[in-house]
């Protein structure tokens, strides 16, 4: 299985060929990174307190698809996705060497972000799906052409994962509209496990590299068949719980898949990483992934219920994922040390506890679901939080070391 090469470990962009040395526009507007990082990270701490009023009947807001829906759709759609074209707008710059959105036309991309955002809360479905449906196709549009342009078809995969995505998210409207005879839940699904799919590689490429470049003396060597196997095996597992009712077969194939996903975590001795917090965050997120793995196939012999399994990857593995590089990489790009502070680690530490004890706790007290739901809801928002209240100024201001980005 030949995929990109994903130099998402490159700290920051250099600017880009024939651009002026010195900064120029207004600092928010000059990479992607900026405004999408700290759009979804505000979506973030406020979207899932305002699910929990949702849930309990406590707000008016009425959203253009229920509320169990919306929450879904949107911390994939809306916080994930952000995130994920964030990235992508900032590192195709370093890939390719030509410009990528700025000034303008990202502050086009960001505003139809919001828009899809808050016509989920006060628009007609209609009029919230095709806000909704328009932006990962164009950031598409946008970063294959850049790619093509450069020569750069090694990454073109990634253009590719974001029209699928732009598919599921079409699969899902046209669902929730009732002109698709497919289940929405069914459909996010499908969403969650293109992301899966893509926290695999990306974290396959900068977990190990990061630990070796951090810890003196650390060599990390994960044979290419176990690579291949785990990614090849979650790739036709998730496809099978996403497309076939549940069933023997899909549990087994998953809950291998679960176990190659520890066996590699091993392999990158995340034990060496516990003094680095900015490190040792993206080893823990990503122990949710076999843990994840093996809850959905437990679901899928009526062990447990699918959420267990769905909260592990949505909130264990890709909010902790996220988290760590959203600080690390908004460092490297605004010119500060890749040194996480004790309020970043606070924030790790939040976020830790949001999946625990929205994962673990209502399998252990079920009859306290309605509490655990409450207390990881506070601690995400509380995380997602103390990462505005850190990266707000920074984002919001020029690089410290005075480069253009």
């Amino acid at each position: 299985m030949s995929m990109p090469s994903l130099p998402i470990v490159v700290a920051a962009a250099e600017p880009a060929p024939g651009s002026a040395a010195a900064p120029r526009g207004w600092p928010l507007l000059r990479l992607g990174f900026r405004p999408f990082y700290l759009g979804a990270a505000a979506f973030a701490a406020l979207a899932v307190p305002l699910w929990i009023l949702l849930l309990q009947g406590n707000v008016a807001l009425k959203p253009a698809v229920p509320p169990l829906l919306w929450h879904a759709h949107e911390m994939l759609f809306g916080f994930a996705v952000a995130v994920i074209v964030g990235f992508l707008l900032t590192a195709g710059r370093a890939w390719t060497g030509l410009a990528t959105p700025r000034g303008p036309a990202l502050a086009g991309l960001v505003l139809l972000w919001l828009a899809a955002r808050l016509a989920a809360l006060v628009a007609p479905p209609v009029v919230y799906a095709v806000l909704d449906l328009l932006l990962l196709p164009l950031v598409a549009a946008v970063f294959i052409r850049l790619l093509l342009r450069a020569g750069n078809r090694r990454n073109l995969p990634l253009g590719g994962i974001l029209l699928g995505l732009a598919l599921a998210n079409l699969s899902f409207h046209l669902a929730a509209l009732g002109w698709l005879d497919v289940a929405p839940l069914r459909t996010l699904h499908a969403g969650l496990a293109l992301i899966v799919m893509i926290e695999c590689v990306i974290a396959g490429r900068v977990i190990p590299g990061f630990t070796m470049s951090a810890v003196p003396g650390v060599k990390l060597q994960v044979p290419k068949r176990l690579e291949q196997a785990t990614l090849a095996l979650t790739a036709a597992a998730l496809a099978a719980w996403v497309l076939l009712p549940a069933q023997a077969a899909t549990a087994a194939a998953l809950a291998v898949a679960g176990l190659l996903h520890a066996e590699r975590l091993r392999r990158w001795r995340p034990l060496a990483a516990r003094s680095r917090p900015i490190l040792w965050v993206l080893h823990l997120a990503y122990a949710w992934m076999p843990i994840g793995l093996l809850l959905l196939a437990g679901a899928q012999v009526g062990g447990v219920s699918d959420s267990a399994g769905v909260h592990a990857l949505a909130v264990g593995a890709t909010g902790g994922l996220v988290i760590g590089m959203i600080t690390r990489t908004a460092r490297g790009h605004t010119g500060r040390p890749l040194l996480a502070s004790r309020l970043e680690v606070t924030a790790y530490l939040l976020l830790a506890v949001a999946a625990a004890v929205r994962v673990l706790l209502p399998l252990l007290l079920p009859s306290l679901s309605g509490l655990w739901l409450g207390v990881a809801a506070a601690a995400w928002s509380a995380a997602f939080g103390l990462y505005l209240a850190i990266f707000t100024p920074w984002l919001l201001s020029a690089r410290a070391d005075g480069k253009d980005g």
